[in-house]
């Protein structure tokens, strides 16, 4: 019973470490979504749940309701960056994620503060979204993301910060996007508002290979992709990739599904040079291209 008692304490003592810098975010019609107090005067939040891009208000730990202007956006990796006017209560207390184990316990807050307590369920390396964001750790939960809560932070039971939550890269799981991709994506978005990613203008979906083709041309795999769009004005139209061409590398990198081509891109920068290497009317080429910047859609 004792024991019981002193963890139920150390949890209870975890939200209140951690709740001092978690806010309300209204950003959106009806229910407000939750953000981070992540270094002074800026809060961070999801990305899917700022729908307004004026008349931000957030909501402090202590009632206050105080104007907030958006900084910048990454609908890659669901992150929006908010600069409050008045800052002046606690910043967050980031933690390491890298510090984590499956089994571990701990806890998703929303503004209030409210808080859902499950366990760390699965860990991965490296992935790219499907927004296209490169997210340093894979950091999946049991635990509940009630209504809200997205924006919020996943806390350890020591009361740091381990990550924030959203629930707007997966409709089926419930990720945290762990403290580093948020240290290095907010440091991009308080410099340029903005996180530029490569780009090729092109719509591409997997075709399997014929096996003599792949052994006659010595491809990497038993997949390519086939292009079936190529916009007028991009890198790749500019480049002389056509309709039919099929993508079997990039700068590379073996391409078998347009993830592929999301992580090689994750790693080039606009404006860098880089191989595609093609099959066209059963002959291996290669292109050189410059990767442009994927434009930003409207909201």
């Amino acid at each position: 019973m004792d024991s019981l008692l002193a963890l139920s304490n150390d949890l209870a003592g975890a939200v209140e470490r951690a709740g001092r810098a978690v806010v309300a975010v209204h950003a959106r019609r009806r229910l407000p979504s939750s953000g981070v107090h992540w270094r002074p005067g800026l809060v961070v939040t999801a990305e899917h749940t700022v729908q307004a891009e004026a008349g931000i208000t957030i909501t402090r730990p202590d009632g206050r309701n105080v104007p907030a202007t958006l900084v910048g956006r990454d609908p890659g990796t669901d992150l929006a960056l908010l600069s409050v006017e008045d800052g002046g209560f606690p910043t967050a207390e980031m933690g390491d994620t890298a510090t984590l184990k499956v089994g571990h316990m701990v806890l998703a807050l929303g503004h209030g503060p409210t808080a859902s307590l499950g366990v760390v369920s699965a860990l991965g390396g490296p992935w790219t979204s499907l927004r296209g964001g490169q997210v340093d750790l894979l950091v999946r939960l049991d635990l509940t993301l009630y209504p809200g809560f997205s924006g919020g932070p996943l806390v350890g039971v020591e009361g740091r910060v381990l990550g924030i939550n959203t629930s707007g890269l997966s409709r089926l799981l419930r990720l945290s996007i762990p403290a580093a991709t948020v240290a290095r994506v907010g440091e991009e978005l308080a410099r340029t508002g903005r996180v530029a990613r490569g780009y090729l203008g092109l719509g591409m979906q997997p075709v399997r290979l014929p096996e003599a083709l792949r052994h006659s041309l010595g491809l990497p795999g038993d997949h390519g992709l086939i292009v079936v769009n190529v916009e007028p004005d991009g890198p790749a139209a500019a480049a002389g990739l056509l309709i039919g061409d099929v993508l079997v590398a990039l700068d590379g990198t073996a391409l078998s599904s347009v993830g592929d081509v999301q992580a090689a891109l994750a790693r080039l920068r606009a404006g860098a040079a880089a191989a595609v290497s093609i099959v066209r009317a059963g002959a291996r080429m290669e292109v050189r291209l410059t990767v442009g910047e994927r434009p930003r859609r409207g909201r």
